[in-house]
């Protein structure tokens, strides 16, 4: 097995992104995100954007998953191969992309763009897929690695409140790659879940990284408990 995926193998990748317009959307803050959350057991991060990910790499030795998000609709995860040569340059170790069976917008192949990031930059590729046909097809297309990324995120996958572990169980059984299980893990217990389901690693990210999703759980719990206002 590949080092890097050694390294991260029954562990915990943390996801260290905010969206656009949000207090903490700035590089340097996700930067400081990483490196709080290493201090805390992370085995690995998951980020996006050229200049966060130079700047993790910069100040983190741990395994580095990185992807660019651009666009706002369809395949956005690392759309196109010059997405993902840039995702390269900046020193992370893994190139994460959309490997949905949407047609990607550059017109290449998820084969042509795999084979294109192995050869000229030597760097692992993890195919963020939302269906059990998608990660047989990214193995088959030579990903490095599978995870469970976008289920219940395109229009065809399965949705609900908590991640699709019977997912994560099925193409852990299946395919001769490791599967890591990412998408709506919210709970340690879900996390532990998913390794006794097969995940060779699990990403969490919104749960520790994104404190108004958090503060919202929180608040809505709080509301519910104390009924309707006088």
């Amino acid at each position: 097995m590949n080092p890097l995926l050694a390294a991260v193998r029954g562990r915990l990748i943390v996801s260290c992104q905010a969206y656009p317009g949000e207090p903490l959307r700035d590089p340097g803050t996700m930067c400081r995100m990483a490196r709080a959350v290493a201090a805390g057991g992370a085995a690995g991060i998951r980020a996006q954007g050229l200049d966060d990910l130079r700047l993790i790499r910069a100040a983190l030795d741990l395994p580095l998953i990185g992807l660019w998000k651009d666009g706002d609709g369809g395949v956005f995860i690392t759309p196109t191969l010059e997405h993902a040569l840039a995702v390269a340059e900046t020193g992370a170790d893994v190139v994460a992309l959309d490997a949905t069976g949407r047609p990607r917008p550059d017109g290449r192949t998820l084969a042509e763009t795999v084979r294109a990031v192995h050869e000229r930059t030597g760097r692992l590729v993890m195919a963020d897929v939302s269906t059990y046909e998608e990660g047989v097809a990214a193995a088959e297309a030579g990903a490095d690695v599978v995870g469970t990324t976008l289920a219940g995120y395109t229009p065809y996958s399965r949705t609900g409140p908590g991640p699709d572990l019977d997912l994560v169980a099925r193409l852990a059984r299946d395919l001769p790659v490791p599967v890591i299980a990412e998408g709506r893990i919210h709970t340690p217990g879900q996390a532990a879940e998913a390794l006794r389901r097969g995940a060779h690693a699990v990403v969490v990210g919104t749960a520790i990284t994104h404190p108004a999703s958090i503060t919202r759980w929180f608040a809505g719990a709080v509301a519910d408990a104390a009924g309707p206002g006088e």
